[in-house]
């Protein structure tokens, strides 16, 4: 067990580490895609509700795109459809700058095709960490990526603040042409690193899923568990994504501030998450999954009672911790679960990827689609202030469903152990004892 404390970048594979490359490349274009569009719709229709909308066209797309995902891999190669997921990205937002209003049924089409981009990134990168890890390296793995992610996601942000602003002071047109002209520099900057990203990707090399089925209905108890701990994940993803971009532009209305507080805890965060990667093991994970859940708790607890300024600061800087926390303990868990049944149910690894997808876009229905009763029926501030209290507090049933689910794992692993030395011994007697009893 010791060494498992120790883990390095030794310890992972030459195409682990291409996938590393790839992802932190791709990191520049994460914190454009999760927070300026949205900030872009924001100051271009001042609606919070059509953020929820596109967000909504996203979340349609993602298990769609998963589905037809399964089907492409039996024909066309994993690299190629990695790439795909990343360039898409950059489509959508050339789609969405191309808008001359935005209108309903502009946001869809770009949040379709950002659902697809997401879709078919998420699949692949899923069943590629799946493929080039194991369960001991994947605590360092996903420790690395998001300290690396958690550091640019604090530095671009702020430039791209800093660039939407300063260009609206040096010009001397209209104050939304201005900026919004700068997003379209941005947009096309965003394309060029997905076209660079997807040629460092294809110097690693890839195999695809092992048999060609991959859609399943039924699935172990043990599963069932997981799909809980998926759809409570998807509540928050529902508008965590927007939320902060909506907060920001509500109560700073300026993406220069936006930038900034994005920034505020980030470094921090970012260290913490290399070191909890580097030095915790697989049996801290519930404990560091709890934690995450607590601040995510605490971040909208602030924001609920202060819902101005100072709340927005507080649930910014808890946000920054808690999201890289749950993922760096939900990641490994949902892995070794996949680990544990694909080879007991004998299915392909690429069957619970898709299943587990649909329980987060259940998750991400209900979580946005709470925000959107709230805002049409009440006010759109009222859902701002209460409905991410709601969801920060179902989300604490995480702790005690993923306790189950790893007690229940570990029963699972050791009956299974027990019964392949019985079948073992069973093997040995028939083999041996015939042998010296002639």
């Amino acid at each position: 067990m010791g060494n498992l404390a120790r883990v390095g970048l030794k310890d992972f594979t030459r195409s682990a580490k291409i996938l590393i490359i790839t992802n932190t490349i791709y990191a520049f274009v994460l914190p454009v895609i999760d927070i300026f569009v949205a900030s872009y719709i924001m100051r271009n229709s001042n609606d919070p509700s059509k953020v929820i909308l596109y967000q909504l066209a996203i979340y349609m797309g993602i298990p769609i795109t998963f589905l037809i995902n399964g089907y492409l891999l039996n024909k066309i190669n994993v690299k190629r459809l990695f790439s795909l997921g990343m360039l898409l990205s950059g489509v959508s937002m050339v789609f969405m700058m191309s808008l001359d209003k935005i209108n309903y049924f502009g946001l869809m089409s770009a949040g379709l095709i950002m659902g697809m981009s997401f879709g078919l990134y998420w699949a692949n990168r899923d069943y590629l960490v799946l493929a080039t890890t194991k369960d001991k390296t994947r605590n360092f793995y996903y420790g690395l990526e998001t300290f690396i992610y958690t550091i640019i996601a604090s530095t671009v942000p702020v430039l791209i603040g800093w660039y939407l602003m300063k260009g609206n002071e040096d010009s001397g047109i209209g104050s939304n042409e201005a900026v919004n002209s700068g997003y379209r520099v941005i947009t096309t900057i965003v394309f060029i690193i997905t076209i660079i990203a997807s040629i460092v990707f294809h110097f690693g090399t890839y195999e695809k899923p092992k048999s060609e089925k991959f859609l399943y209905f039924k699935f172990h108890k043990l599963w069932k568990k997981m799909l809980q701990l998926a759809v409570l994940k998807g509540l928050a993803q529902g508008f965590i994504v927007t939320a902060p971009a909506m907060l920001m532009m509500k109560f700073f209305n300026s993406e220069g501030a936006l930038g900034s507080a994005i920034s505020i805890g980030a470094v921090i965060a970012a260290v913490i998450m290399l070191l909890l990667g580097k030095y915790s093991k697989p049996k801290h994970r519930l404990l560091i999954f709890s934690i995450g859940l607590i601040c995510f708790f605490l971040a909208s607890f602030f924001n609920g009672l202060l819902f101005n300024a100072t709340g927005v600061i507080l649930f910014m800087f808890l946000l920054l911790i808690a999201r890289p926390v749950l993922d760096i303990a939900y990641f490994p868990i949902q892995l070794k679960v996949i680990d544990v049944l694909s080879k007991i149910e004998n299915r392909n690894e690429f069957s619970y990827i898709l299943n587990h997808e649909f329980g987060l876009f259940v998750g991400r229905f209900i979580g946005a689609g709470t925000f959107l009763v709230i805002a049409f029926f009440v006010n759109a501030d009222i859902a701002l202030r209460y409905a991410l209290l709601i969801i920060g507090i179902l989300q604490l049933l995480s702790i005690i469903i993923a306790k189950q689910l790893l007690k229940q794992q570990e029963t699972l692993e050791n009956e299974t152990l027990i019964k392949g030395t019985v079948a073992k011994e069973i093997i040995f007697n028939k083999t041996v004892i015939p042998q010296e009893n002639a």
